[in-house]
């Protein structure tokens, strides 16, 4: 296949363009590689970009324990209120306070004791987490200190 005028033409510039820019990220990368070879000037900019990290880390570990906190109160709350709603249906189906109904009742009291108990050690579990991650991000951060 013959190629006409234009497309000849076109061809041409298209090869032009594609050596230029070529050259052009082959200056970029020597260029670049002058910084790369002194390490002095990248290491004081890493341990920045290290430290910067870290803090974020750190403030993502805080928010995201007290959003763990409220989810984990939230859910106990909920298991509060389910167990005192079975005791109330329980009692109102028996009339005269019997045998069912104080089970209920000390079942109840029991549930709300466990869900307490349950998110109080939860939470501790959040925030031995948190200070773990905090203290490896401090780690990390003395160690390129």
């Amino acid at each position: 296949m013959k190629l006409n005028y234009f497309t000849k033409q076109l061809s041409t510039v298209g090869r032009w363009l594609a050596t230029a820019l070529f050259c052009l990220s082959a200056i970029a990368f020597i260029w670049q590689g002058a910084f790369f070879s002194n390490p002095a000037a990248m290491a004081d900019t890493n341990v920045n970009l290290i430290a910067s990290a870290g803090n974020n880390v750190k403030g993502k570990a805080s928010e995201d324990a007290e959003n763990t906190k409220g989810f984990i109160r939230d859910t106990a709350d909920k298991v509060e209120r389910t167990a005192k709603k079975n005791a109330a249906k329980v009692d109102r189906a028996d009339d005269n306070g019997g045998f069912f109904a104080r089970r209920a009742k000390k079942d109840a009291a029991r549930i709300e004791k466990r869900a307490e108990e349950d998110a109080a050690r939860t939470q501790k579990a959040v925030d031995n987490t948190k200070k773990a991650v905090k203290g490896a991000v401090d780690n990390v951060k003395d160690a390129l200190d």
